[in-house]
């Protein structure tokens, strides 16, 4: 019994727990198009323009209603205190019992209204178009903020990396420079410059430690998860789109096309026109076929039953100005939103072009800083060597260490602006980030 207890502790630390220590790392992996998927599932702002779109669908609905048949049915059982009779003469005579059953049923159909209801209706589906444009804006909006926080979480992490490594270039400078006192090489102002300089490098690793998990409860923020749940990111590869290459004007151009908000205010302007046909509709009369059949309990009736077709119609003769009122406000409404649309154009254009000349400056950024950290530790090892050999100073071995530290921060720095003005010019253009991150 002692044999297989033994057997099964050593099977279980030796085959099933590093089994489950890696299905646990593994799921703790996030990747950028696994993130865009999640947070756009269940994200609050989505939810509710969702509900927008639903609240819009059952107004087409509620719109089209006029064009089809409208059928109505009554019952009723009557009952009197007395039975209903006439006088003929000297003669009084009834003319139905007392208490009676009666029903009815019609039907009434539309025949035309000059394109009043149907421009309503087609109004009512343009509008159900724009609260499906801003369900996309909003998707889109909600991508764009998740891949700019998930970007500064790998900055946040690699600057963490960056401090973890001047701590131990100084750890490795102070170990130096206490074997270089002891020999009595050095005075011990230098053992406390290293040390000096050693706290200063732990403190700015600590702060990049918070940093970084500020950036990740972000991060589990915006995926509606627990705020500590441990987060692991995984670096986002090239992003191949034609957009990243394209100059300013053809970018304007390509966000006048694809922007969800001018095609909602362009769809809206649509509506609003087929809006106004429906409001002058009301000048004019409007044409309907009525049919019923009805029947009446009444024994001194010839004909209980009736069988009625009615061609009518109606017009509003007078209604105080209030359709003249109406055409001019939903020509108002589309005056101002022309202007809006105007406005529009311009702060997308304004947007894009912040992007545009962000991505060139930390394109630039890169290439002068890619070279700069070669530079640093070659200087660093060629300075480390003199000072061990007694030619050069611990200051200038501190100022290596800066030096190197300063061209890694830079280029982490650089490297991640390019990819924030990268999905931000995607998305200012109309991209779909979550198509293009897959």
């Amino acid at each position: 019994m002692k044999n297989k207890i033994t057997f099964l502790l050593l099977f279980f630390s030796v085959v099933l727990y590093p089994i489950i220590c890696n299905r646990a790392s593994f799921a703790d992996m996030l990747t950028l198009s696994e993130g865009l998927k999640l947070a756009t599932e269940n994200n609050r702002l989505i939810k509710i323009t969702e509900r927008e779109e639903a609240i819009s669908e059952a107004d087409t609905i509620i719109a089209r209603s006029p064009l089809l048949p409208e059928i109505n049915a009554s019952l009723s059982q009557t009952f009197q205190a007395y039975q209903p009779r006439a006088i003929f003469g000297t003669q009084i005579v009834p003319v139905s019992d007392k208490d009676f059953l009666s029903y009815s049923v019609s039907i009434q159909q539309l025949v035309y209204d000059f394109q009043g209801s149907a421009s309503l209706y087609r109004a009512s589906t343009l509008i159900l178009e724009t609260k499906k444009l801003d369900t996309q804006r909003i998707k889109n909006l909600v991508s764009l903020d998740f891949s700019l926080t998930y970007f500064d979480l790998l900055e946040s992490e690699k600057m963490m990396l960056v401090a973890e490594k001047e701590v131990e270039r100084l750890q490795s400078h102070l170990r130096d420079a206490q074997y270089l006192y002891e020999e009595g090489v050095i005075t011990k102002n230098d053992l406390f410059q290293a040390g000096v300089r050693l706290s200063d490098a732990k403190q700015r690793l600590v702060a990049a430690k918070n940093l970084r998990a500020i950036n990740a409860s972000r991060l589990n923020n915006t995926l509606s998860r627990p705020l500590q749940a441990d987060l692991q990111v995984v670096e986002v590869p090239e992003t191949r789109s034609d957009t990243l290459h394209m100059n300013l004007t053809q970018a304007w151009e390509l966000a006048e096309s694809t922007r969800p908000e001018i095609k909602i205010v362009e769809t809206t302007l649509k509506a609003m026109d087929k809006e106004e046909i429906s409001k002058r509709s009301e000048y004019f009369p409007r044409f309907f076929l009525r049919g019923s059949y009805d029947y009446m309990e009444n024994p001194y009736y010839v004909h209980e039953e009736n069988w009625s077709l009615v061609a009518g119609m109606s017009l509003n003769i007078l209604s105080g100005a209030s359709t003249k009122a109406g055409i001019v406000k939903i020509q108002q409404r589309r005056q101002k939103l022309l202007e809006q649309r105007s406005r529009l154009v311009d702060d997308i254009k304004l947007e894009i072009e912040k992007y545009y000349l962000d991505l060139l400056s930390s394109k630039e950024k890169l290439t002068v800083t890619s070279g700069a950290i070669g530079q640093a530790e070659e200087n660093l090892r060629i300075n480390k060597l003199r000072y061990e050999e007694g030619v050069g100073t611990a200051t200038e071995v501190l100022d290596a260490v800066s030096l190197l530290t300063i061209a890694e921060t830079n280029y982490n720095k650089s490297f991640y602006d390019f990819k924030r003005a990268e999905a931000g010019l995607m998305y200012a253009t109309g991209k779909d980030l979550s198509e293009v991150y897959q």
